[in-house]
């Protein structure tokens, strides 16, 4: 058995225990890669020797009692998109193609404080503007379930990466599902915390009122655990919450008896694939069997949610894009005449169709005599949403439904019709738009043998309950590998 195949939380207890070193931890990561990456391409950027280097280190802090957390040695990949000091950062965008970073992100600092190896940066959508990984400007990443699929996006290197067992455990980012749908579609679990949770400093922003990290993992433990170490209040971050309920872990119980748990009559309507559908109620029976109390109830403004996160989002990106100008950092054309010519040329040349195109849907909906018809009632939109799901969690603990509507389509499908691509988040972009936790795991397999993804959203600061949850139904399943894995 490859030590790749064990969960993050399994493999540091074998290093804890002396029975595998972080340097053979890290060579069996690198081997992986080396077998599967020419299929799946997971990875913008591998850091093989300086992991190496840190391996030897690590090891040193673990023999000496100075390293004793669960993920100590334990090997990571990171979404191009988290900043590491000296290490390629390009958001899988031309425009950065040349961009090393001075600073590490806070929650990626927080693993390194944790004994985490990092081995690599992971591909996604250009600046996660996407929902396949198709975006990116160093090529497809492709599903380790069936390699003619996406993997979903935009953290989808990351949830290819750990589906492959190319690494451990990985960080994504979730603007509106971008953990949460590629966990689904590669078989993982996803978790994207309340808003606040975990800091932004040093996470490239796309919309930084909706963005947040959060963990990918193979089991609803290692993403409790991984939560808990990189979860910190950041003065660095003005949109940090200090949180005192951060012992995350604490809620492996297997026990949901009594908890109340709503399902939304507007995720199972038009659009929802038959398969999915009934994987996702099934699951809803498991958690009735072990003594949930589940109800289908109204949860209103669904039909509005998808308009107003590509308002709220593409404004947001128009404004924190226009940082890449070819001045301060990443690419320069190359011929220009005048200042204003080189900044025309820098973006049309260093950014994607995809990301062209929210920017000018941003800038569309900021400029005068648009802003109060299409930007403000957004924002009037998102507060009704945040009091719609206030309403439900007065009454259930979890609310329960499908990631996506579908499992991962064909690649090359998706990009030919981006208003049917943005219309693939329907389930997820509420959580973005309200700051709530939610979190995908696996419950059950199509019949072309691909995964389905159960979603469970929790309210503010609860992520507790939808952990809980999550962990009493994993008890009932077995976790299945993508072919590639085996």
């Amino acid at each position: 058995m490859s030590l790749m195949s064990l969960t993050a939380v399994e493999l540091g207890k074998k290093i804890k225990a002396g029975e595998v070193t972080v340097k053979e931890a890290v060579e069996a990561a690198f081997a992986q890669i080396e077998k599967v990456e020419g299929d799946v391409h997971s990875f913008v950027t591998l850091t093989k020797e300086q992991a190496l280097k840190d391996a030897g280190e690590i090891q040193k802090k673990i023999d000496a009692g100075e390293l004793t957390g669960p993920l100590a040695g334990v090997p990571v990949a990171l979404k191009d998109n988290l900043c590491t000091k000296g290490v390629l950062t390009t958001c899988s965008s031309k425009i950065l193609n040349n961009f090393v970073p001075t600073y590490t992100a806070q929650a990626v600092e927080n693993l390194q404080k944790a004994g985490a190896v990092i081995i690599g940066k992971t591909n996604m959508d250009e600046f996660a503007m996407g929902s396949t990984t198709e975006t990116s400007a160093y090529g497809v990443t492709k599903n380790p379930w069936n390699l003619e699929h996406v993997p979903g996006g935009s953290s989808g290197g990351s949830c290819a990466a750990v589906a492959a067992e190319e690494c451990s455990y990985a960080l994504g980012s979730d603007t509106g599902g971008s953990i949460r749908q590629p966990s689904s579609f590669c078989g993982v679990t996803g978790l994207k915390p309340t808003y606040g949770t975990v800091s932004r400093y040093g996470l490239i922003a796309y919309g930084s009122s909706l963005d947040q990290i959060g963990p990918v993992a193979k089991d609803v433990t290692d993403c409790a655990t991984i939560l808990e170490a990189i979860t910190s209040y950041d003065k660095k971050d003005s949109t940090s919450i200090e949180r005192k309920d951060t012992d995350f872990t604490s809620a492996l119980v297997d026990d949901v008896k009594g908890m109340k748990i709503g399902i939304p009559k507007d995720y199972f309507g038009e659009g929802l694939n038959e398969e999915v559908k009934a994987a996702v109620l099934a699951a809803a029976k498991t958690l009735e069997e072990k003594g949930a109390i589940v109800e289908e109830f109204d949860l209103s403004l669904v039909e509005y949610a998808i308009p107003a996160y590509y308002v709220i989002a593409s404004a947001e990106a128009s404004s924190n894009l226009a940082r890449f100008d070819g001045v301060k950092y990443g690419y320069r054309t190359k011929e220009y005449e005048g200042l204003h010519n080189m900044y025309k040329k820098t973006r049309s040349e260093g950014f994607g169709a995809e990301a062209k195109r929210r920017i000018m849907l941003g800038s569309f909906v900021l400029s005068s005599g648009y802003y109060d018809a299409y930007y403000l009632k957004a924002l009037r939109t998102k507060a009704l949403i945040k009091q719609a799901f206030d309403k439900a969690f007065e009454k259930y603990d979890v609310i329960l439904g499908p990631a996506a509507p579908t499992t991962a389509p064909k690649l090359g499908s998706s990009l030919e019709d981006p208003i049917k691509m943005y219309l693939g988040d329907i389930y997820t972009i509420s959580v973005n738009l309200a700051g709530l936790p939610g979190m995908t795991l696996p419950c059950g397999i199509d019949s072309k043998g691909l995964p389905i993804g159960l979603q469970l959203i929790g309210d503010c600061f609860e992520e507790k309950n939808i952990i809980r949850a999550a962990y009493s139904f994993e008890q009932t399943r077995a976790y299945h590998k993508s072919p590639l894995a085996e």
